[in-house]
């Protein structure tokens, strides 16, 4: 293996359905990007939380009410205890730490290690034991603690494992900017100092990127600066001090200022980023995802019959231009019939495979905007009656203190008895990376309805695609530069300006003339042109936006690397 050169941290990495380490599409494109940088053969290492008990297991009752619970897993039976034991100190007291290992091996046989830092240690208290119990939990200490763990613990237990020839640590999401402190200290250490000077932050910057991820001011962290002065050690919390004058410390921020590189994750979202952060230099990096690991297993049998070679060079999917129709329609069909098994293991409902099934799955935030669709039932149903039946599957998870995100979930599951006998409508408890490659690939469309600007990017529309299901899609995040209208997909509504409201009833009225005029008629009377765009999807789209293309753009424009590493 090369030396390790490449540090990534992230608070969430998704590997697999069965270790809940991840809440969503932040954790999950962390898992994807890890597949592709070792696929690419990046000398990197990896730093994450063990979340022992997971995000949170959902259930919702009869009400339409989401429920939370544990999502205990074990440990020991998909990762390996590592050795070293590092210390932080948190509130003048002394944490350990110890890491356990998962090894994700590329095409290629280059491995990548994946550290997952673990407080659960007898010489721990049963708080401190406590801390990376649960991604996203407890109040802003818990959450403070967390991200001292990750970020300052994160880069001990690097050099614990003997990754001492680090040059460019990668912060995915602020979650791991106090990273930051730590290397100054160190910088500060080894030039006799004992405070950083100007020259060792300058020294940080050139060695660390960051990537942010979100345009909604909420989802980036803000704590109030007492509790930095509480928890972390004097030495640390000085460079706060100086940083922030105020009251609040922004760990977005605090990783932008020290940063040589940062990046947004679609065109678009670098540019709601640079109107965020004026001053900063925010370059952008489209998202993707790792074709090998979302391709359905029919779809995945195609491309090797037609595109051999497609694992090591997604860019040859672009081939698929010319699979004829009717063997796509049938990988389609087989992706389709996995999908509405689960339904009806699940639920105890039968779908119809001959009914156009429209996907939606996501976080349930407000923005999101899930009812969209659902805003005026009189009129789908009418579209129903005139144009052809529908049948919607839903899944996502609203966070535990998101209330409005709750409400959406029960305001899409009540909608139920307004509808029509030709509209169906399920919601898939417990969304998982599991169901998540069900949904995209076993949809015939893939819905999104966020309030733009505020979709970073949307990777699940991208796992449609490659599946080749088309995406109706707000002009937002990726979407605007995948879309191609009728070719690849449909729009609702038009771009937007970064500066304009959201147009809910425009937005509403496109959405159901794209389904009444174009997508339903297509679908029930022209289904060889429905397979067309079907198949351009996967040629356009899928050869395109995938993590070896992303990876390639990191490792180029973030790791200053080049393809022979």
């Amino acid at each position: 293996m090369l030396e390790t050169t490449i540090a990534y941290f992230s608070m969430e990495i998704g590997l697999s359905h069965r270790m809940p380490t991840y809440s969503g599409g932040l954790g999950v494109l962390a898992g994807d990007t890890l597949r592709a940088a070792a696929d690419w053969g990046l000398p990197l290492a990896a730093v994450t939380l063990i979340h022992r008990n997971g995000y949170f297991r959902q259930r919702i009752d009869e009400s339409g009410q989401q429920l939370e619970e544990p999502d205990a897993w074990n440990v020991a039976d998909h990762l390996t205890e590592m050795q070293p034991r590092v210390q932080v100190e948190i509130e003048g007291q002394t944490v350990v730490l110890r890491g356990w290992l998962a090894v994700i091996e590329g095409i290629l046989g280059h491995k990548i290690p994946v550290y997952f830092l673990d407080s659960d240690l007898e010489e721990n208290t049963e708080e401190q034991r406590r801390l990376t119990d649960v991604l996203y939990g407890g109040d802003h200490q818990h959450r403070l603690c967390q991200e001292i763990i990750l970020g300052i613990g994160g880069l001990r237990f690097l050099r614990a494992m003997g990754h001492d020839g680090l040059d460019t640590y990668h912060m995915n999401e602020g979650h791991s900017s106090l990273l930051t402190l730590e290397l100054m200290q160190l910088a500060a250490s080894r030039a006799g100092r004992k405070v950083p000077s100007a020259s060792d932050v300058s020294h940080v910057k050139n060695h660390c990127v960051f990537t942010t991820h979100t345009p909604v001011a909420a989802g980036h962290d803000r704590f109030p600066k007492e509790l930095f002065e509480r928890l972390l050690p004097k030495e640390l919390f000085q460079h706060v001090a100086q940083i922030f004058p105020g009251d609040v410390v922004n760990m977005t921020e605090l990783a932008l200022l020290h940063s040589r590189y940062v990046n947004g994750v679609a065109r678009r979202h670098g540019e709601v980023a640079r109107g965020m952060f004026g001053g900063y230099d925010v370059s952008a990096i489209t998202n993707g995802v790792h074709a090998a690991t979302w391709a359905a297993p029919s779809i995945a049998r195609l491309f090797d019959r037609h595109v051999p070679g497609w694992r090591e060079d997604n860019q040859s999917l672009r081939y698929m231009s010319a699979v004829p129709l009717e063997e796509l329609g049938e990988a389609h069909r087989m992706a389709k019939q996995d999908l509405l098994s689960v339904v009806k293991e699940s639920l105890g409902v039968e779908l119809d495979e001959h009914v156009i099934t429209i996907g939606f799955a996501r976080r349930a935030t407000a923005y999101k905007r899930a009812d969209l669709v659902f805003r005026d039932v009189e009129r789908l149903n009418e579209i129903a009656e005139k144009a052809g039946p529908m049948q919607f599957v839903y899944a996502g998870k609203a966070h535990p203190r998101d209330e409005r995100g709750k409400a959406i979930i029960q305001r899409v599951l009540a909608v139920r008895e307004k509808l029509s006998p030709k509209i169906r409508l399920v919601y898939l408890e417990n969304y998982n990376m599991r169901l998540g490659a069900l949904l995209t690939a076993g949809s015939d469309l893939w819905l999104n309805t966020p309030e733009a600007p505020k979709e970073a990017s949307g990777t699940s529309g991208m796992k449609a695609a490659l599946n080749g299901v088309p995406s109706l899609s707000i002009l937002d995040g990726w979407w605007i530069e995948g879309h191609i209208e009728g070719v690849t997909g449909w729009s609702i509504g038009k771009t937007s300006k970064l500066s304009s409201e959201p147009d809910g009833e425009a937005d509403v009225a496109s959405l159901y003339d794209k389904l009444e005029r174009v997508i339903l008629p297509l679908f029930y009377r022209d289904l060889s042109r429905y397979m067309e765009v079907a198949r351009h999807a996967i040629a356009l789209n899928g050869s395109f936006f995938n993590t070896e293309r992303m990876v390639s753009e990191y490792a180029r424009q973030a790791y200053r690397l080049s393809r022979e590493v």
